[in-house]
């Protein structure tokens, strides 16, 4: 089944995952590119220095932990910002929504996009959880 997402609806997820307050349950795969795609596009706003911080910070207010095998990861949250930023400079006068949309119906819709770039061993070390780790299967397209 496949979500549709409104620009109203990024606007909640982005606004309640940098507030604390977006529900735990809807913070899932679709939530990570909307919240992306938010923040990327708000106005002095630093999308690739807050992040980091906004994920961590919502994972510890929702009961989480961001430790070396849990929570937080950095080189998915680069590459990720990397591949909405490069979504947005396709479409530069598209709706959010329907970047979103194309986003999701495409590879990086599904939860192991990573891995077409990364070997497992390599993604999930700490080292790659702790700070950018440059893919060793196959270059980012982005």
């Amino acid at each position: 089944m496949t979500t549709t997402y409104t620009d109203d609806d990024i606007a909640r997820i982005g606004e309640g995952m940098a507030a604390r307050a977006l529900p735990k349950a809807e913070w899932t795969h679709a939530a990570h590119w909307a919240a992306a795609l938010w923040l990327l596009t708000r106005p002095g706003r630093d999308a690739f220095a807050e992040m980091p911080g906004l994920i961590r910070a919502y994972n510890e207010a929702t009961g989480g932990e961001n430790t070396d095998t849990a929570g937080y990861h950095e080189t998915i949250t680069l590459a990720s910002l990397r591949a909405a930023q490069a979504h947005l400079a396709a479409r530069p006068h598209a709706s959010l929504s329907a970047i979103l949309a194309e986003l999701l119906a495409g590879p990086l819709g599904r939860s192991d996009w990573p891995l077409a770039h990364w070997s497992r061993e390599r993604l999930f070390s700490p080292e790659a959880r702790r700070a950018w780790a440059d893919p060793d299967l196959a270059p980012l397209p982005f």
